[in-house]
């Protein structure tokens, strides 16, 4: 741009550019002069007509340009001119060449003079046909950009609004008019309006559009954030030159805030999608706890903590409270004590007042594992009265914005309170995340209900398995005994393995290890109902054979409804039909210290180990019988002595047997893993159980071993009576010695009383010899065998009755007296404790007379 030097008028005089409305519009020009003829020819008349000027140049223009038959019309016209008469019209004309194409032109004429006073004329001709398509491509751009729906800006090159639409400015304010030459600025926040300001220099400085800029304002007057869609293009003249940049906006908030509701349902289904997959994997209440929160922070809030209530926690049986009942206080009411399990925080270095809402917590904030209460009016406290969420805002120049407080409930039951808090500057808790916070809540609280009840459950299973187990560290005479148990269902902990041992007279002892057919609790009973009976019976002294055919019909009488087992009996084919079929396998053995021979019976059960000293380990010829409960076969006996020292394992068939391997390949690796049995007895068992591939989980496994330690001799006193009077005088004086030899004197007067009723008993009763036997190890015990078969009864003697007392006597005196059948005969016993320092055998005063 250039100033004219010298003009005092101070007129800017510019080039018209490249692209300017002439270029669209195509005008042109030419002169007549006085003789009619054209003298001279612009180079816009050659692309007009196209023309050359050396064509065009002293033709006339009628002849040249116009059709014959409207030539004579045109001369006047040409006439009319040079008379000095102004002219504007339309004027078909031909293009030279025959084959070119006609046009109409619109052309004005005005009169000129020559230099010589010679009237001419000017003709400017524009091609209608152009001016048609700019009116149409006016009026098309006039109905985009005046009536489109949607905001239209043109900016220009300096980046100000040149001209705004009806639609911009409805939204902006005042007409269209009054937003030319204003910027973003104007409109948008400093960080949006650089943003676009930005876009808009980019576009105009690549020519590359930007589609989707999404720009949040607020228009005049209106809080609102609204959220527009902004497409930018740069806009160029005809030849292409830029001369601005066009910008469309759409308001999209409806659609943003639409996309905002998809994605915020689709975060809490995926929020409930690993919910279900987190929470409650374990049936442990505090895991759980946690693995809610695991999900919630920072994915649902910043800040979350859960509190169950402590009776809860502690195993109460009473439930945790109900909601909406009346009768509901302690628990329900908010009362009730609650104990922190969890807390979560995404905020970094949060502040412990960050742990408990306002007004809620008695002694302010709450740390984990501190039990606590809710005052009754607090919302904590009403969130658990009611069992509906509370909301409850932030505290002024806390961090936390608002706290969702949440009851778990679970089948109507409240168990605890959960409070999710989202800190300040996140966005708030909506309808949708209310509805989301009680459905975490449930499922936490269903959890939370199930591990309360399986903890129940459990601790009863367990009080079941143990009362079913012997001691951890049962004790026998002549034997040192191990053991171990390992539950196959790791959930419950019970299952249909067992192993006892027994007490029997005479200083024996009884080993027995069963294997109940199934697992769960349903084999844990029928165990305990088997182990039951094995103890009732080795009580009655029988032989091994005999305790497994008396098992073997209790067996078959399990889960009989009432009134069936004899119909069962009688109809065996349809036993299965009256009754749950229950089977079990059992090693049945008597050990005798003294003797240290011990006797086998098996009911479908592995056979026992046994590793003599210096010897591998071996498998007793046992034979295996039938399972206990399919009857109808006898059971036979073996009976095997078993050298000093010796190993005899007992074990059920998950120790040797999975799905893995064969069992004799379990077996095998079994005796190898006894190679060292002098290691104490405790460490072989850990040795076997460490080495065996037990695949533990599968199937029960119990394992009883015993190291034989038969009694010494010296602990035996061993003596056969004659068939005469005299024996009981001869009793007494071996009983008197074989005391004072084991330096147990205290006990003399008691043992000579009472060998003396038992000789005179077999004397009077019995058969046959009469054997007399004396066993110290923890108890003194003395046994009186003869050959009778009759049984001693104790009774209730007369007033009158001059004897009848002596087994009174011997049950007063002894700690305990009984007898059994032997192969030849019978055995009676009775047994004392060995003196502690006291003379406590001695039988008092009254004790004598209740005799009588």
């Amino acid at each position: 741009m250039s100033e004219i030097p010298g003009t005092a008028s101070g007129v800017v005089w510019q080039s018209s550019p490249p692209g300017s409305i002439y270029d669209y519009i195509r005008v042109a020009s030419f002169s007549i002069g006085p003789d009619g003829l054209v003298d001279q020819w612009s180079r816009r008349a050659t692309e007009l007509f196209g023309v050359s000027v050396e064509e065009a140049r002293g033709k006339d223009p009628v002849e040249a340009f116009m059709p014959a038959e409207l030539r004579e019309r045109g001369h006047r016209r040409v006439a009319e001119i040079l008379d000095g008469k102004e002219w504007t019209g339309l004027v078909p004309f031909r293009i030279p060449g025959g084959d070119r194409p006609h046009g109409i032109a619109e052309m004005y004429v005005m009169p000129s003079e020559t230099q010589e006073g010679e009237r001419a004329a000017l003709c400017i001709v524009v091609d209608v046909r152009a001016l048609r398509r700019i009116e149409t491509d006016l009026a098309a751009s006039q109905a985009i950009f005046g009536q489109s729906p949607f905001g239209f800006l043109l900016f220009g090159t300096d980046l100000t609004v040149k001209r705004a639409n009806q639609r911009f400015a409805a939204v902006f304010g005042g007409s269209a008019d009054d937003h030319r030459g204003r910027t973003v600025h104007d409109y948008l926040a400093r960080a949006e309006a650089d943003r676009m300001t930005a876009a808009l220099r980019r576009v105009l400085e690549t020519g590359e559009a930007v589609t989707e800029l999404q720009i949040i304002g607020a228009p005049p007057g209106s809080s609102d954030r609204r959220h527009w869609s902004i497409n930018l293009y740069r806009v160029h003249s005809g030849s292409g030159r830029p001369i601005g940049v066009a910008g469309l906006g759409v308001d999209v908030t409806r659609r943003h805030n639409a996309a905002r509701e998809a994605a915020s349902a689709r975060r809490n289904l995926a929020l409930l999608n690993e919910a279900g997959a987190r929470i409650g994997n374990s049936l442990d209440l505090e895991a759980t706890a946690r693995e809610l929160l695991d999900v919630a922070v920072p994915g649902f809030c910043d800040l979350a903590s859960v509190d169950l209530y402590q009776g809860l926690l502690t195993g109460d049986e009473a439930p945790p409270g109900r909601w909406g009942s009346s009768h509901d206080v302690g628990y329900g009411a908010g009362s009730a004590e609650l104990r922190r399990v969890a807390f979560a925080s995404a905020v970094s270095d949060a502040p412990v007042e960050l742990r408990s809402v306002p007004g809620c917590c008695e002694d302010g904030p709450v740390e984990v594992g501190s039990v606590h209460r809710y005052p009754f009016n607090s919302a904590c406290a009403s969130a658990l009265r009611t069992g509906r969420v509370h909301t409850v805002p932030g505290a002024d120049g806390s961090l936390v914005q608002s706290t969702l407080a949440v009851p778990m409930v679970a089948h109507d039951t409240v168990v605890g309170l959960v409070q999710f808090s989202r800190a300040k500057g996140s966005e708030p808790f909506g309808e949708r995340d209310r509805a989301l916070a009680v459905e975490l809540a449930a499922r936490a609280a269903v959890c939370i209900d199930n591990a309360r009840l399986y903890r129940r459950e459990h601790e009863r299973a367990l009080i079941l398995q143990r009362s079913l187990l012997p001691p951890g560290d049962p004790e026998a005479a002549g034997l040192d005994i191990a053991c171990r148990y390992l539950p196959g269902n790791a959930a419950t902990e019970v299952g249909g393995d067992w192993f006892d041992v027994i007490e029997l007279p005479g200083h024996r002892t009884a080993l027995v290890i069963g294997d109940v057919m199934g697992r769960g609790l349903r084999a844990a009973v029928a165990m305990g109902e088997l182990r039951t009976a094995v103890r009732t019976l080795a009580q009655l002294d029988l032989e091994p054979a005999e305790v497994l055919s008396h098992l073997d019909e209790i067996a078959r009488g399990l889960g009989a409804p009432a009134g069936a087992q004899q119909s069962a009996r009688a109809h065996k084919a349809r036993g299965p039909e009256l009754s749950e079929v229950y089977l079990a396998t059992c090693v049945y053995a008597v050990y005798d210290p003294v003797t240290r021979r011990c006797t086998f019976a098996n009911a479908g059960h592995l056979p026992p180990v046994l590793v003599e000293p210096g010897e591998a380990a071996m498998l007793l010829d046992v034979p295996p019988g039938m399972p206990l409960g399919v009857g109808g076969e006898p059971f036979e006996e073996v009976e095997v002595e078993l050298p000093e020292g010796s190993l005899l394992a007992l074990y059920t068939d998950g120790l040797v047997e999975s799905r893995d391997h064969p069992l004799d390949e379990g077996l095998n690796a079994f005796r190898q893993a006894l190679t060292d049995p002098g290691r104490p007895l405790e460490d072989v068992c850990d040795h076997v159980l460490g080495t065996l591939d037990t695949r533990h989980g599968q199937d029960d496994i119990a394992l009883l071993m015993a190291r034989i330690q038969g009694l010494p001799a010296e602990a035996v006193g061993d003596w056969s009576l004659p068939r005469e009077p005299r024996s009981v005088g001869r009793a007494r004086e071996l009983a008197r010695g074989q005391l004072t030899a084991w330096d147990l004197e205290p006990l003399v007067d008691t043992v000579e009383l009472l060998v003396s009723e038992l000789v005179t008993n077999a004397l009077r009763y019995g058969e046959g010899d009469i054997r007399l036997r004396l066993l110290r190890d923890r108890t003194l015990v003395c046994e009186v065998w003869d050959s009778g078969l009759v049984q001693p009864r104790r009774r209730r003697a007369r007033d009158t009755d001059e004897g009848g007392r002596g087994l009174q006597l011997v049950g007063l005196l002894s700690a305990a007296w009984g007898s059994r059948r032997t192969p030849r005969g019978k055995t009676v016993w009775f047994e004392l404790p060995l003196p502690d320092g006291e003379n406590s055998a001695e039988p008092t005063v009254e004790q004598l007379l209740s005799m009588f």
